[in-house]
């Protein structure tokens, strides 16, 4: 069957298993063949495998030593996996429960089945879920059923994803900003979640602040970080950014002003709100790490325009990647601008 696969020379085989496999980007219902020197190896996402891989469709075989939910339901339903929960994305509950039913009664590693009931909302940036199967025997706890340890990139992330935002598809993202942190930086991400950009730029070396309005975010945050063996390089502060990079708020004594050679703002729906706090806590020589989501007519114009608008003539603008992060809806790209500030 045709399969989207990366494509490899044979001896660089395990090196790249081991790393598609850390970013949960294998598919574990098909077989790693060799063909004339050259590995396939086929992987789940193909719009997330680092551009750094080719990705070609390749006939390669179904195992068979796992039955797959595709194998019971004649077909391959969509679904994403974090930690030992299943997400489906169904409006159709009858759908949904099909799926879920299939999911179970396979071979997947899987505690609990979920669909999502809701888009994100809120400052917190939650969602609803429709539980569609556990095997959690206190079944009015709802934490029980959402909260799991994910793994990417050689980090483990508990969360609860009833609570917290995150998205598993941008572990690929994550780490491709993570490999450009050098050691004894100074990081700051302004919107961090538990802790999927703060904790690999520890482990990097880099000191790293995290801040999040989400209280129950920065608290699965700091076990992330002791999780990781980084808490001694890792501040998580609950609160608004803009008081943190304005030094009014009650969380911190500290001053970032002017502190962070390294800045992530991944909030693509208004990140440009923020822009003002990110100009205070750039150092005199800072790499913003900025998120957005535009037309893709023109992904790029209007989130560069903001940042300059925001931070010349103060500092020199200089625009070192633009990149394509994913689809996000019809005609709408997911888009990152790192951008060098030099005051």
């Amino acid at each position: 069957m045709e399969t989207p696969c990366v494509r490899v020379e044979r001896e660089r085989g395990e090196e790249t298993r081991r790393e598609l496999a850390e970013a949960n980007l294998l598919r574990d219902d098909r077989e790693i063949v060799v063909e004339d020197g050259w590995l396939y190896v086929p992987v789940a996402d193909p719009e997330a495998v680092p551009g750094s891989f080719e990705v070609v469709d390749h006939d390669v075989p179904r195992r068979e030593t796992q039955t797959m939910p595709a194998d019971l339901l004649g077909e391959e339903p969509s679904y994403e996996r974090l930690g030992d929960i299943v997400i489906v994305d169904e409006d159709d509950p009858d759908r949904a429960r099909e799926i879920a039913d299939a999911i179970v009664a396979s071979d997947l590693p899987v505690r609990t089945v979920l669909n999502r009931a809701s888009k994100v909302k809120g400052d917190r940036r939650v969602r609803d879920w429709d539980v569609l199967a556990t095997d959690e025997a206190e079944p009015d706890e709802l934490r029980a059923r959402t909260e799991t340890v994910h793994r990417e990139y050689g980090c483990e992330f508990a969360l609860d994803v009833a609570q917290v935002y995150f998205s598993p598809r941008l572990a690929t993202e994550r780490h491709r900003v993570a490999e450009q942190v050098a050691d004894d930086e100074h990081a700051f991400d302004m919107f961090a979640g538990v802790g999927p950009f703060v904790v690999p730029f520890a482990q990097r070396g880099a000191d790293v602040v995290g801040v999040d309005i989400n209280e129950v975010a920065i608290e699965y945050l700091r076990e992330n970080a002791r999780r990781n063996g980084v808490e001694d390089r890792v501040t998580a502060i609950h609160g608004d950014v803009r008081d943190v990079a304005a030094g009014d708020s009650d969380a911190t004594d500290a001053d970032y002003g002017n502190w962070a050679d390294r800045v992530v703002m991944n909030l693509p729906h208004s990140a440009d709100e923020f822009l003002d706090a990110a100009i205070r806590l750039a150092s005199d020589d800072c790499v913003l790490h900025y998120y957005d989501i535009q037309h893709e007519d023109d992904p790029f114009g209007p989130g560069e325009a903001a940042i300059r608008a925001a931070a010349e003539p103060e500092y020199d603008v200089a625009v070192e990647t633009r990149h394509v992060v994913r689809s996000y809806a019809p005609h709408e790209l997911n888009v990152c601008l790192d951008v060098r500030l030099t005051r």
